[in-house]
């Protein structure tokens, strides 16, 4: 008969570290310094959106709203992350892994839901342009913003209920931070109920935010057809940032997504670290710079800022 602690494992351990020796310091130099590059680019997105008030709009509103979210999905994967690398032993607890899973979770689903409205803001600017002001109000914006937070938010804490309470029958985990479906795989019970409710979150949380955003810039591009060169130009220019965005998410997105449907332990364990890595490197140090560099509202903001910090030391 197995004891409550073989069912109820206290900590959960990463199998996928390689004693990489002193090349493990550059691993961490490497890693901290995109670190710092993900929360400075974001930072200085939140800050201009945030001081600017000729950017309080809805666009520039969702943009600082990906930002903060950027910023929380690194917070829950890189501290752990850079710790270790430096450490000899790769334990972590079991309600630390859950709460690191939450927050990994919630923000690929959060990633998606703020893509999805702009896709919806940008659809309304384009397509309905004489009605944008009457349906993107301060409310509907708000709502959204709410929405596109609170289902994520509920719909991970029910994945996530259901397995914290499955007893389990080991406690190695072929990753390099805590995931679901590695920790539903070590259950001692049918697994069933997780299966189906993992898949339900996967199509409501990631399939339909991708048709969505796929049948409104369909409906795009037929308005554009029809319009003048001008149009299609300024179209381009406030829609390309948003498809760049979304493309790369969701190809990072589906390189992990992917992982879940192969046996891992017998994949290069390089590959297997840098597939699952994507979604949470790419992104946060993509969005930024697209946004920063590609839209000039916001470009110009922070050049101005820029210039006016050395007068202002002056």
């Amino acid at each position: 008969m197995r004891s409550n602690s073989s069912l109820n494992p206290l900590y959960f351990q990463f199998t996928l570290f390689a004693d990489y020796g002193p090349l493990r310091y550059l691993f961490f130099i490497l890693c901290l310094l995109i670190y710092m590059t993900i929360i400075s680019a974001n930072v200085v997105i939140i800050l201009t959106v945030c001081l600017e008030k000729s950017l309080h709009q809805p666009m520039y509103i969702f943009i600082c709203s990906l930002s903060l979210n950027s910023l929380y999905g690194s917070a829950g994967f890189f501290p752990r992350f850079l710790s270790d690398l430096l450490s000899d032993t790769h334990f972590i607890s079991r309600p630390f892994c859950f709460i690191q899973m939450y927050v990994i979770y919630s923000y690929a689903a959060c990633e998606l839901t703020i893509l999805s409205i702009m896709a919806y803001d940008r659809f309304v600017a384009i397509c309905q342009p004489l009605h944008y002001h009457s349906k993107m109000t301060v409310k509907t914006v708000t709502q959204l913003q709410m929405c596109a937070v609170l289902y994520p938010a509920v719909a991970i804490g029910f994945c996530m209920s259901l397995t914290i309470r499955l007893p389990l029958c080991g406690n190695k985990l072929h990753k390099v931070f805590c995931s679901n479906w590695p920790v539903v795989q070590l259950s001692c019970v049918d697994t069933t109920l997780n299966n189906v409710a993992g898949q339900f979150v996967t199509v409501t949380s990631l399939f339909i935010p991708l048709f969505f955003v796929l049948f409104t810039y369909l409906r795009i591009l037929l308005v554009c057809r029809r319009s003048s060169s001008e149009v299609r130009g300024k179209a381009l220019q406030t829609c390309l940032p948003h498809i760049v965005t979304f493309v790369t998410f969701t190809l990072s997105l589906f390189c992990e997504v992917s992982l879940t449907r192969f046996e891992e332990d017998k994949m290069n364990p390089i590959m297997t670290i840098v597939l699952s890595l994507e979604y949470l490197i790419i992104p946060p140090i993509n969005n930024p710079l697209v946004y920063g560099l590609n839209l000039p509202q916001i470009r110009g903001v922070i050049f101005r800022f820029w210039k006016k910090g050395p007068t202002a030391k002056i």
